[in-house]
C-alpha cells in the first residue's frame, strides 16, 4: 500500500516508540551467539592448548566469519550507545531513529542468515559451527520485531524523504559528536566543497598530483599536525577530530583526505618509537609541512608479509647506513623529503626480529625529475583511483641514510615500532572510508533527484530510494565504529581489534555505496565524464591498504581467540 511521509511515520510508530528499548534488549542475544561462536570456532582452531596459525588458515572461513559477527555485535553496540547519548540530549529525532531502526533490522537479520564479507562471499552462522539450538539465542521476540519490523520499505523510503528536506545539514543524522568537532567539521566540509571537489575529477582523469596550493593551504588550517603535541609545534587535538578531518577531506576526494595520514603515520613512528632527539627535530617540520613524508615498507614479493622483507641496511665505516633493496606501493613517494624506510639491518635473519626503521632523507623530485638523490630511482605504478598522490615502485642502490636516522637509536625493532602505528592507521583509513562512501551518497543522491524516468524522477523508486536509504545508514553505523575507536585510542586503550573491525566495516560500507551510486546513475555511472566512476576507483582501494579485508579479518580473529 502506498503512503504520503505523514502516513508513513504514522505506520512506524509502533516500534520507534519503543525502539531504544526493543534494540537494548537485541544486544544480550546477539552477544550470546558470539560467545558460542567464539567457543566453537575456538575449538576448530585450538591445538595443544594453544591457538594454532595453521589450523586458523585451515579453517579460514569459520575465523574470518568470527571477526565479521564480532565485527556486527560491536556496530550494534555502538549504535546504541549513539542512540543512547542523543536520547539523552534531547536529539534523537525521527531521521535518527528511522537510522537505528533500520540498522539493527539489517544487521540482525544478516547475523541470522547471513553475513556479506563482500559482493561475493557470505558466512553463515553454521559456517562458525554453530547448530539450530545455538541459533535460537536469536528467537527473542526484540530480535524478531526488528528483524520483522526494522528495516522496510516504508522506513527506507521514509527516511529518504527527510533526507531531501535535510538537504542543507553535512551529516544524515546527528553524529553524536561535541559542539568542538562537528565546528571542525564544518571548516573542512567548506574547504572541501570550494577548494577541492571542483577540481578533484579533473586531477583524476589526468592523473596529476594534488597541488602544492592545497598542502600549503591544509598546513595552514593545521591538517599536518593536527594530533601532534603542541610542545612539538602541534595542535594536540584529538584522534576523534583527525577522523572528522579525514572524513570530510576524504568526501571532497580521497587524495586530499589522505594527504594527512603521510604526517600522522610518520609522527605517530616517531612519537612512539624515536628519541628526544629525533622528536625535537622531526616532529616540528612534519606538523608544519616543511617536511612531506613518505612510508616505504611495502616490497614486491611480500605484500602483507612484512616480516619477509628483504630491502637491506648496512653500517659503513662512518656508522651511516647503505641501503639496498626494492620497495612498491610507496604513495606520494616523489615530492616528499623523508621516507620512514623498513629494512632489515641485522644480518642473517628471516623475520621481523631483524628489521629496523629508517628516517631516511631524500630531496624531492620534479615531473621531469621525480627521484634525484644519488642511490635512489622510480617508476610509477599507473593505477585505477586514488591517484592524487601516485603510486611508484622504488629501488636502491648503496643509498645513503644517516647513522643518526635509525629510529629510536636501536636496531631491530622497526616491525614492533610499526606494529604500534596500526591503531591510529586504520581508524585514519576508516575516516577516509565514510568520507569516500559519504561521497557516493552525495552525487547519487543528487543525479536520484535530477533524473526523470518514466515521467518522474528516479528517486521516486523504491529500489532507488531504497539504496540511498542503506548509504545513509550504513554510513552512520561505519561512523559510530570509528569514533568508538578513535575514543579509545584517546583515553588511552588498547583498541587494535575496534580500529581493525572499523577498518574491515567502513572498506567493505565504501565500496557498497560506491557500486549501488554508479548502479542508480545507469549507463551514465559508467563514463569517465561522470564524478560516481572516480569514486567507485577511488573506493576500491580500501578493501586492501592498511590491511587487506582477509588479512584485517585474520588479525581480528586471532585477537579474539587469544
Amino acid at each position: 500500500m502506498a503512503h504520503d511521509g505523514q502516513d508513513i511515520a504514522m505506520a512506524q510508530t509502533t516500534i520507534l516508540s519503543d525502539l531504544l528499548a526493543l534494540t537494548g534488549a537485541a544486544i544480550g542475544p546477539v552477544e550470546t551467539v558470539l560467545e558460542r561462536a567464539k567457543a566453537s570456532v575456538g575449538a576448530l582452531v585450538t591445538v595443544d592448548g594453544r591457538v594454532s596459525g595453521a589450523a586458523i588458515e585451515t579453517h579460514q572461513t569459520a575465523a574470518h566469519g568470527l571477526a565479521w559477527l564480532a565485527t556486527y555485535v560491536e556496530s550494534l553496540r555502538q549504535m546504541q550507545h549513539w542512540a543512547t547519548r542523543l536520547e539523552e540530549q534531547g536529539q534523537f529525532g525521527e531521521v535518527e531513529q528511522l537510522i537505528h531502526q533500520i540498522a539493527f533490522g539489517e544487521y540482525l537479520h544478516q547475523i541470522y542468515g547471513g553475513i556479506q564479507m563482500n559482493q561475493g562471499e557470505m558466512v553463515r552462522l553454521r559456517d562458525l559451527g554453530l547448530s539450530q539450538d545455538d541459533m535460537r539465542a536469536l528467537m527473542e521476540p526484540a530480535v524478531m520485531t526488528l528483524t520483522q519490523s526494522g528495516n522496510t520499505q516504508d522506513a527506507r523510503t521514509r527516511l529518504v524523504e527527510l533526507m531531501q528536506e535535510r538537504a542543507a545539514e553535512i551529516t544524515v543524522g546527528r553524529s553524536g559528536l561535541d559542539d568542538e568537532l562537528e565546528m571542525i567539521r564544518e571548516q573542512f566540509r567548506r574547504f572541501a566543497v570550494e577548494k577541492v571537489e571542483p577540481h578533484a575529477h579533473e586531477w583524476h582523469l589526468k592523473d596529476e598530483l594534488i597541488p602544492m596550493e592545497i598542502i600549503e593551504e591544509l598546513a595552514e588550517m593545521g591538517v599536518f599536525g593536527l594530533t601532534i603535541p603542541e610542545e612539538f609545534g602541534g595542535l594536540g587535538l584529538s584522534k576523534a577530530s583527525m577522523c572528522v578531518v579525514s572524513e570530510e577531506l576524504s568526501r571532497g576526494y580521497i587524495g586530499v583526505g589522505s594527504l594527512g595520514t603521510r604526517s600522522e603515520i610518520a609522527a605517530e613512528l616517531i612519537l612512539a618509537g624515536g628519541t628526544q632527539e629525533q622528536k625535537e627535530k622531526w616532529l616540528p617540520k612534519l606538523a608544519s609541512a616543511e617536511t612531506l613524508p613518505t612510508a616505504v615498507f611495502t616490497e614486491p614479493n611480500t605484500g602483507s608479509d612484512l616480516g619477509a622483507l628483504r630491502t637491506r641496511a648496512v653500517r659503513d665505516e662512518n656508522g651511516d647506513w647503505k641501503v639496498t633493496g626494492n620497495k612498491t606501493w610507496i604513495t606520494h613517494a616523489a615530492r616528499t623529503h623523508v621516507m620512514t624506510l623498513l629494512a632489515r639491518t641485522v644480518p642473517d635473519t628471516t623475520d621481523h626480529r631483524g628489521l629496523s626503521m629508517l628516517l631516511a632523507e631524500k630531496e624531492p623530485g620534479t615531473d621531469e625529475h621525480p627521484f634525484p638523490t644519488p642511490g635512489m630511482t622510480g617508476g610509477e605504478i599507473e593505477v585505477l583511483g586514488y591517484r592524487g598522490m601516485k603510486e611508484y615502485e622504488l629501488g636502491f642502490d648503496n643509498f645513503h641514510v644517516k647513522g643518526e636516522n635509525l629510529l629510536g637509536g636501536e636496531e631491530g625493532k622497526g616491525f614492533k615500532q610499526l606494529m604500534e602505528t596500526f591503531e591510529s592507521a586504520r581508524i585514519q583509513t576508516a575516516a577516509r572510508a565514510i568520507g569516500v562512501a559519504q561521497s557516493a551518497l552525495d552525487v547519487a543522491m543528487k543525479y536520484a533527484q535530477d533524473r526523470k524516468q518514466f515521467g518522474k524522477p528516479l528517486i521516486a523508486f523504491p529500489r532507488v530510494s531504497g539504496k540511498l536509504a542503506m548509504m545513509a545508514v550504513e554510513i552512520m553505523v561505519a561512523r559510530q565504529l570509528t569514533y568508538f575507536s578513535a575514543w579509545e585510542k584517546d583515553n588511552g586503550r588498547r583498541c587494535d581489534l575496534e580500529a581493525g573491525m572499523a577498518k574491515l566495516l567502513g572498506a567493505r560500507v565504501a565500496w557498497a555505496a560506491a557500486d549501488n551510486g554508479l548502479q542508480i546513475h545507469g549507463g551514465n555511472g559508467f563514463a569517465l565524464e561522470y564524478t560516481i566512476s572516480r569514486i567507485l576507483c577511488d573506493a576500491r582501494i580500501l578493501n586492501i591498504f592498511e590491511g587487506a579485508a582477509e588479512i584485517q579479518a585474520q588479525v581480528i580473529a586471532r585477537r579474539l581467540l587469544g
